[in-house]
């Protein structure tokens, strides 16, 4: 069904890992970035979709500083939504799907403990970073009906800083506090690019969650990090009081995935593995 497939934010820690994989599948690649495609200039984006003619765009490109989002909305908004705008009416006039990234904090985190997220339950995002991914949800539902909305969530890859290097690099400190009330699904980069490539070939359109199986909290989470690369570390929880942040994060932001990704334990201990 699809053979060319151009790849936004193809220099990111995601696109790094998701290129290679589309070509190991088969698919003939078109990596743009920054350099050569920016998303917030229509016409731009016009130019090179008309010119290279993909059957599909997996929009990889954003603004992904959590924080900084408080205080800097305009470019936030700028890129998250005026970008993902510009390639969702060009792929909608030239029946081209869209693949748009999403995240898990378009939800408020309100959910009762041991449900999870479904892709229909209420959005609700709590800072500005989340409010804009939502915005471009939008923006892709209204201009570009061959679309695929891919929610993930505490994502981490061996090309990008992340939370798993920086425990890593945090090992030997007397003591390491991680918040430990705040619950969500780590998901490896090449997780959520083996999803992707699963929906696009299973040709469903719509929104889904594409993210690690299973629920954990960062305490959790860098437990089972340290554990993996056999250290003995000084961890203690926290709260998120203890460890205030500009952004507001959601404490319990569980999706279900369909089982589209395999458990966070298992994607971990392979990447722990290739990382060496």
């Amino acid at each position: 069904m699809y053979k060319k497939i151009l790849v936004t934010g193809a220099n990111g820690m995601l696109g790094q890992d998701l290129c290679p994989i589309l070509e190991d599948e088969g698919y003939e690649v078109i990596e743009t970035d920054i350099q050569n495609l920016d998303i917030t200039n229509f016409d731009e984006v016009k130019r090179v979709l008309l010119e290279d003619k993909p059957d599909a765009v997996i929009h990889c490109a954003a603004y992904t500083n959590v924080d900084k989002a408080e205080e800097d909305l305009e470019t936030a908004r700028k890129i998250n939504v005026l970008g993902t705008e510009n390639l969702a009416k060009i792929c909608g006039e030239n029946n081209i799907t869209l693949v748009y990234i999403s995240t898990d904090y378009v939800f408020d985190g309100g959910l009762e403990k041991g449900n999870s997220y479904k892709p229909t339950d209420k959005t609700n995002p709590l800072n500005n970073y989340g409010l804009t991914k939502f915005e471009g949800e939008e923006a892709v539902r209204k201009y570009c009906s061959n679309h695929i909305i891919a929610r993930t969530a505490w994502l981490y890859g061996i090309h990008g800083k992340n939370f798993v290097e920086t425990m890593l690099s945090l090992s030997d400190k007397p003591e390491l506090k991680v918040v430990d009330d705040q619950v969500g699904c780590p998901t490896w980069t090449c997780e959520l690019s083996n999803g992707i490539i699963k929906l696009l070939q299973e040709g469903n359109f719509g929104t889904f969650h594409v993210c690690g199986s299973g629920k954990t909290s960062w305490y959790g989470f860098a437990k089972e990090i340290f554990k993996l690369a056999d250290k003995t570390v000084n961890l203690k929880p926290c709260t998120t009081e203890e460890f205030p942040r500009p952004a507001r994060r959601p404490k319990y932001s569980v999706m279900d995935n369909k089982g589209i990704c395999r458990p966070w334990q298992k994607a971990l201990k392979d990447y722990m593995n290739l990382r060496g």
